[in-house]
C-alpha cells in the first residue's frame, strides 16, 4: 500500500519535533512494507512570511487530497500582533475547517514511572487514563458575527458561540462509540446553568445516549469538571465538550502527565483522513536548540497509523516502544533529563528495532 502524508512542520519547536516523528514513520514504511510519500508545506507564521497567508488555498487542497496530515505547531512572539489581521492561528483554524475534522481525540494517560514529574500527589494520580473529546469546528472559535468596533466612544469586541444540534449529535456520538470499547462512561462537560447552547448540548446528548443504553452518562459543569480533573482525574473515561471548554481542560489535563510534550491529538472527520498534532505550543524558547520533547508528536503519528492508516499492529509498536523508553527511565529536559530531541528518538526507535 502507498500513503501520502502531508508534512505541516509550522513554526518554533514544529519542524524539529515532526522531523524525529518522520524518522519513526520512515522505520514504520521500512519494516512493514508500506510506501509513505512524505509532502511538505508551510503553514502559521512561515507561511506568512512567504505568502501573505497562515495558509495558502494550495495548500489546503493538497492537504484535502492527503491520507492523512501531521502539524507541528504555529506562532510565535514574531507574529504576536492581537491587532493583526493575518495571525498563524488563522491557518490552524482554517485547516481543521477545511479538512472537516470536527472531533479533537486527546488521550491522557499517566505512565507510572513518570507519576514524581506531575505537581499533583501520586495517590491522585493511579489509574490515570482516560480521552478527552473535543468538538473543533464550532462554538466561540468559528462563530459569527465576530469583530470589533467602536460604539459611543468604547471599543466593543463580539464573539458568537453558536452550535447547532447536527454538530453537536456527530461529536457526542463519536465519543459514546469510543465509551463503547472501554469503560462504557461518558462525562458530557458543558455550562448549561449559563449558556443556551449547552442546554442544547445537553439536549442533544440526552438524545444521543438513549442511542447507548450501555453506556452510562454523566452531565458536569465545566467549572467543576476543571476541579475534578486535579481532584479526582481518575474517575473520567470518555469527556465529550465543546470546542473552547475542551482546549482549555487539555491543557489541564498535560498537568497530569508531567509535561504537555507527552501528549498527542487526533483531530478526525467522516473521512478516513484526519489531522495529527502534539498538544503544545511552538515553544519559541527552547526552538533550535534541539531538546525538545518529541514523544507527544511522535504518539501522534502512532494515532495518524492508527486512525487514518488502519496499521493498528504499528501503532501499538510505537507506542509500547514508548513506554519501554519512559520505564528504561530516559527522559528530555522537561522531564528533568538530559536528553535531546535525537536521542530520545533514537532511543525510541532502538526499542522498536528489538
Amino acid at each position: 500500500m502507498e500513503y501520502t502524508i502531508v508534512l505541516l512542520p509550522g513554526d518554533g519547536i514544529g519542524p524539529e519535533v515532526v522531523g524525529q516523528a518522520v524518522r519513526v514513520l520512515k522505520f514504520v514504511s521500512q519494516s512493514s512494507g508500506a510506501v509513505f510519500h512524505f509532502d511538505e508545506h508551510k503553514i502559521g507564521g512561515s507561511s506568512i512570511d512567504q505568502f501573505g497567508s497562515a495558509l495558502t488555498d494550495e495548500t489546503l487542497a493538497i492537504c484535502q487530497k492527503a491520507d492523512a496530515v501531521m502539524l507541528g505547531a504555529v506562532g510565535g512572539p514574531k507574529w504576536d500582533n492581537p491587532d493583526g489581521k493575518v495571525r498563524p492561528e488563522q491557518g490552524l483554524l482554517a485547516l481543521r475547517k477545511g479538512l472537516g475534522v470536527f472531533a479533537n481525540l486527546r488521550p491522557v494517560k499517566v505512565h507510572p514511572d513518570l507519576i514524581s514529574s506531575s505537581p499533583l500527589k501520586p495517590e491522585k494520580l493511579a489509574g490515570v487514563d482516560m480521552i478527552v473529546v473535543r468538538e473543533l469546528t464550532g462554538g466561540l472559535y468559528f462563530g459569527q458575527p465576530k469583530g470589533r468596533e467602536t460604539v459611543n466612544g468604547h471599543e466593543r469586541a463580539v464573539d458568537t458561540l453558536i452550535y447547532t444540534d447536527d454538530e453537536i449529535r456527530r461529536v457526542v456520538q463519536l465519543a459514546f462509540r469510543l465509551a463503547q470499547k472501554r469503560k462504557q462512561k461518558v462525562t458530557s462537560v458543558d455550562k448549561a446553568n449559563v449558556l443556551e447552547s449547552s442546554r442544547l448540548w445537553r439536549k442533544v446528548t440526552a438524545e444521543v445516549a438513549a442511542e447507548f443504553p450501555e453506556v452510562s452518562l454523566e452531565n458536569m459543569l465545566v467549572d467543576t469538571a476543571a476541579m475534578r480533573l486535579v481532584t479526582s482525574p481518575a474517575s473520567f473515561d470518555i469527556v465529550v465538550t465543546e470546542n473552547m471548554f475542551g482546549d482549555i481542560l487539555t491543557d489541564e489535563a498535560s498537568v497530569l502527565v508531567g509535561s504537555m510534550g507527552m501528549l498527542p491529538s487526533a483531530s478526525l472527520g467522516d473521512q478516513n483522513a484526519g489531522l495529527y498534532e502534539p498538544i503544545h505550543g511552538s515553544a519559541p524558547d527552547i526552538a533550535g536548540r534541539g531538546i525538545a520533547n518529541p514523544i507527544g508528536t511522535i504518539l501522534s503519528a502512532a494515532l495518524l497509523l492508527r486512525y487514518s492508516l488502519h496499521m493498528t499492529h504499528e501503532a501499538a509498536r510505537i507506542e509500547k516502544a514508548v513506554e519501554q523508553t519512559i520505564s528504561a527511565g530516559l527522559r528530555t529536559t522537561d522531564l528533568g533529563g538530559s536528553l535531546s530531541s535525537q536521542k530520545m528518538t533514537d532511543e525510541i526507535l532502538a526499542r522498536m528495532k528489538q
